[in-house]
């Protein structure tokens, strides 16, 4: 069995509810996982809009939550999640802060990308890192990766 990710809240390729942006209450979404691989010691996960600023010119990728070390026993987070499974870190998102920022697109319709990793190792404390901080400690070893992608648009 393959990883696989998907949400209670939203289908694969379709919209995200307004509740979990910055134009409802901003809380995460539901997720739920299925097919960690028995070698896998820990999890992450990295949500992020390539669509940034706009759609039509994209010139930045812009990461929404960054998470790690999730224990590969959990098979998912609830929604507007405050308590963390044991173990789990933060990382720090690009408003400069720890935990998830919800979709706050400025124009056009954004796609947000939620990619979970089961790695074969436990990562040491990162000190709030940053996505690209997170997928540097990761390199070498991911064992398999789910994608989950949702779109909003402001007023749609």
């Amino acid at each position: 069995m393959s990883l696989v990710l998907s949400s209670a809240d939203f289908a694969d390729g379709q919209p995200m509810p307004k509740e979990l942006t910055c134009e409802g209450q901003d809380s995460s979404p539901a997720l739920s996982w299925k097919g960690v691989p028995a070698a896998a010691k820990s999890l992450a996960l990295i949500l992020d809009d390539p669509d940034a600023p706009d759609p039509k010119a994209p010139k930045r990728v812009w990461v929404h939550w960054v998470l790690y070390n999730l224990p590969p026993s959990t098979t998912g987070l609830a929604k507007g999640v405050v308590a963390l499974p044991a173990g789990t870190k933060d990382g720090t998102n690009d408003w400069q802060r720890t935990g998830y920022g919800g979709p706050c697109p400025p124009i056009g319709r954004h796609r947000y990308f939620h990619t979970l990793y089961a790695l074969d190792t436990v990562l040491p404390d990162l000190q709030q890192p940053t996505k690209g901080k997170l997928l540097e400690a990761m390199e070498g070893h991911v064992l398999a990766r789910a994608v989950l992608m949702g779109t909003y648009q402001k007023g749609a």
